[in-house]
């Protein structure tokens, strides 16, 4: 295999193994979010958010750890403009929990993973 191929395999091997959390988006917000029947944590992101992206790897963790009780999701603010004004977003990362389609808890700014999975189980 030559080694371009080799990265590419192993960047494709990374990208599937962290597809725990979905991507959301303003088209797909209403069937991914609010006609989920499991409660969604929504990570409302951008790329330039230095907290974003220290978090993403904690809520990829949860993700997995918390399986079946909670769905984890990221939407990108600079790309979905509709729903982050929607919901009022003004700072970020800012982590939504939806159940029954209603958002039910809030948790503005990064933490660490324990922080991050204790705040969430308890609003579960």
């Amino acid at each position: 295999m030559h080694s371009r191929d080799r990265r590419s395999y192993g960047r494709r091997q990374k990208e599937n193994a962290i597809m725990a959390t979905i991507n959301v988006t303003d088209t797909s917000f209403q069937a991914d979010v609010l006609d989920s029947d499991t409660p969604v944590l929504v990570d409302f992101w951008a790329d330039w958010c230095g907290p974003c992206k220290m978090i993403a790897p904690a809520l990829e963790e949860i993700s997995e750890e918390l399986a079946g009780q909670v769905k984890i999701a990221k939407i990108d603010i600079m790309e979905n403009t509709d729903i982050a004004a929607q919901m009022g977003v003004q700072s970020i990362p800012l982590m939504v929990l939806f159940k029954n389609g209603e958002a039910v808890a809030r948790k503005l700014g990064a933490a660490p993973k324990g922080q991050l999975k204790a705040w969430l189980e308890s609003e579960l």
